[in-house]
């Protein structure tokens, strides 16, 4: 989908950077991003943690403004590190409809990218209107008669997982109020077609471009061999109720984890909104999948 400049080109863009406060600060790189959005005149914002982090590492962010939680308003957000930064940048962005453009600085860089070297003609890729926006669908989560803290939204997935003990945990699940499966296993994901590619296809399930409207069921290390993955639209709801013997489970929203008493039932359904993401000239999907999954490549002499 293009992106419509005119109203953008008569002021100053305004920029919202998120970064990894974990990682091993690259100060040429960062300095490369400042530079390259100083050189169009962009209006900077950075995250607090993150702009605390950078100065720890002696980057200057002085004159930048700073911002916490999800108090910010910009035209693009910028994701500085690697791919978990970035869906922990669209937790934060949520609702908001900022497009956001993933910088690597982490290895796999599946979501995240746009390379260091790349920074330079990255913005003026922005500043020119000489990018694209790919929508990528989110999922809603809630935990009926409770609030549950973890839950809320997801880019990549949704998942119910076993704790502290050796035995699997039982999740009976219904589609659209339909008695679909009772999966005896580890766990049981749900994942976006952006999160097909993450923790569902390590655990068999089937990659699915980002434009599918679908969701897909992984078991995790099931305990029926007959018990596939399976896809459904992306309009129905899953319900998900959970016994364990251990008398709990982790629920898991895009990595971050809280704990649930067994008999909760997890309800998952298409959130009303979605994560644009930045996608820059040369940038495609299945160009993407082939080199960093090394899809479909035969390493046969």
């Amino acid at each position: 989908m293009a992106k419509n400049n005119s109203g953008l080109n008569e002021r100053r863009l305004r920029f919202a950077v998120f970064g990894s406060t974990r990682q091993t600060v690259n100060e040429a790189a960062v300095n490369a991003l400042f530079g390259a959005l100083r050189a169009h005149d962009a209006d900077i914002a950075v995250d607090a943690a993150y702009a605390e982090r950078l100065a720890q590492a002696n980057i200057d962010v002085k004159g930048f403004n700073t911002f916490s939680g999800n108090n910010f308003e910009a035209d693009f957000a910028v994701s500085v590190g690697g791919d978990g930064t970035f869906l922990k940048t669209a937790m934060r962005i949520g609702s908001k409809r900022v497009p956001v453009m993933g910088v690597n600085m982490g290895r796999l860089g599946y979501l995240a990218d746009v390379m260091p070297a790349e920074l330079p003609a990255a913005a003026d890729c922005l500043f020119n209107g000489k990018f694209r926006l790919a929508r990528h669908s989110v999922l809603q989560v809630a935990i009926e008669g409770m609030e549950a803290e973890g839950a809320g939204y997801a880019l990549n997935d949704v998942a119910v997982l076993k704790r502290d003990t050796a035995s699997m945990i039982s999740v009976a699940v219904h589609i659209n109020d339909d008695f679909m499966a009772t999966y005896r296993a580890d766990g049981l994901i749900i994942s976006t077609p952006t999160g097909s590619t993450a923790y569902s296809l390590s655990n068999g399930g089937p990659i699915m471009s980002p434009a599918a409207k679908t969701l897909c069921l992984t078991a995790v290390a099931p305990h029926s061999l007959n018990l596939r993955p399976v896809v459904v639209s992306d309009a129905a709801v899953v319900k998900m109720k959970v016994e364990s013997r251990s008398h709990n489970f982790l629920l898991a929203v895009d990595g971050r984890s809280t704990t649930l008493r067994q008999g909760s039932t997890v309800v998952v359904r298409k959130a009303p909104h979605a994560i644009e993401m930045v996608k820059l000239p040369g940038k495609r999907y299945f160009d993407t999948l082939r080199q960093k999954m090394m899809w479909a490549v035969d390493t046969r002499e």
